[in-house]
């Protein structure tokens, strides 16, 4: 990770989501869901296919409705709640290969109202130049995004994530389609994003022993919350070992001991 970067730029906050619950046609497929959120933690989010995980961050991204209630209380603001900036980080983004768009058109049409066929202006893009930088994305600028490989494609889109800097980044499998190299260096990122901007972060992700060793908490989803805890109390729980069939404890790393925000459900 560069050097450079500034610490601090989203300051101390708690995200409360409280007894979230969503809904299409007659299915539930979250309910009673209560998660505490807080700046400088990285939070493993895991569950069977079907659990809910996506739904969970597109309802707190606004995508879907829901009921229940987020509470964004951020520390440094006297005055009560705001609402946060949420950097967002998808599985998969459906996009013509063959489409003459590269890294600096996608960046301007996000940060500038100048119509991106009128070509892109690297001066009104140094926030996002120095993003780029961060994630060791710089050079890939002037690449069309159908040429990039799956790696470099999900640290471009890590660095819009972070442009401007958010108060929590929601990252929905990110990893998918990335070589176990590629894996350990975005979660070795990602894990040292979360104290360089004080971000609160919530991950899903499906390769447990990896994310174990990173995550300073995990909750294990499946329609509710029915485990929350350090990774190795969570992995060694009963039920997500019956879930994944296998006891993934062993896996976890130094955070195994470390104390943590409970979120309501256990």
């Amino acid at each position: 990770m560069d050097n450079n970067i500034t610490s601090g730029h989203a300051g101390a906050c708690c995200t409360r989501i409280e007894n979230l619950g969503v809904r299409i046609g007659n299915t539930n497929i979250l309910e009673n869901v209560d998660l505490h959120l807080h700046c400088g933690q990285l939070v493993a989010l895991i569950g069977p296919n079907g659990a809910g995980k996506t739904t969970l961050l597109r309802a707190m991204l606004g995508e879907l409705p829901h009921s229940g209630r987020l509470h964004f209380l951020p520390v440094r603001k006297v005055g009560g709640e705001t609402s946060p900036r949420i950097g967002y980080v998808p599985q998969k983004i459906e996009m013509d290969l063959l489409a003459p768009i590269t890294v600096c058109d996608l960046f301007a049409s996000a940060v500038s109202r100048r119509p991106i066929w009128l070509g892109c202006r690297r001066k009104s893009l140094k926030g996002s130049l120095e993003m780029l930088a961060v994630v060791g994305a710089d050079e890939l600028l002037e690449k069309k995004l159908g040429q990039l490989s799956g790696g470099q494609l999900q640290r471009v889109l890590l660095a819009l994530a972070l442009t401007p800097v958010p108060e929590i980044l929601l990252l929905d499998e990110p990893v998918a389609g990335v070589d176990q190299a590629g894996i350990e260096m975005f979660y070795t990122m990602v894990s040292q994003f979360r104290r360089a901007f004080d971000l609160a972060i919530l991950l899903i992700s499906h390769d447990l022993p990896a994310i174990a060793r990173f995550a300073d908490r995990m909750v294990f989803l499946n329609r509710r919350i029915l485990a929350d805890g350090t990774p190795a109390e969570v992995l060694s729980n009963p039920r997500v070992i019956q879930t994944f069939g296998y006891d993934f404890s062993a896996a976890a790393g130094p955070h195994a001991a470390a104390p943590v925000h409970h979120g309501g459900a256990s």
